[in-house]
């Protein structure tokens, strides 16, 4: 099976694809937001290409595990993919991913335009990785 993974943020979003084979994902893309409003042209234009058999979404819990304003915001962008895509919607803590993200491309020695560009499509690929990893809850959709 195969995921876009999503790290939901104000102004972009990270994307990244993996599949279940593997276990493994990889950073895709960065959507831009506007006024509220993900490039909805460009996520299109993702699913048409990759055919997901569906996606995971980080909620960003504060550090007690706790909801965040974040995560409402997350919730709807992940509702809004699966009523305009019919595909199921998972979720994963991604507490931390983006910090994780930027010590991934730092020990790499990323250029700071690098890290700007980077970073929130590493943390993508950090969220879909921990789904994989996970017990395998997609296996019991239809």
């Amino acid at each position: 099976m195969t995921f876009l993974g999503f790290d939901y943020g104000t102004l972009n979003i990270g994307v990244a694809i993996g599949q279940t084979i593997t276990q493994s994902a990889r950073p895709l893309d960065t959507v831009i937001v506007r006024d509220s409003v993900p490039a909805w042209d460009a996520i299109d234009k993702l699913v048409a290409e990759w055919q997901p058999d569906g996606f995971v979404v980080g909620l960003p819990f504060s550090t007690e595990g706790e909801d965040t304003p974040m995560c409402d915001q997350a919730r709807r962008f992940g509702k809004s993919l699966e009523r305009r895509y019919q595909l199921p919607v998972f979720w994963v803590d991604e507490s931390l991913t983006t910090k994780a993200a930027l010590v991934a491309l730092r020990s790499q020695g990323a250029s700071r335009d690098k890290l700007i560009r980077e970073r929130d499509r590493v943390a993508a690929q950090l969220i879909l990785e921990t789904f994989l990893h996970e017990p395998r809850p997609y296996d019991s959709q239809p």
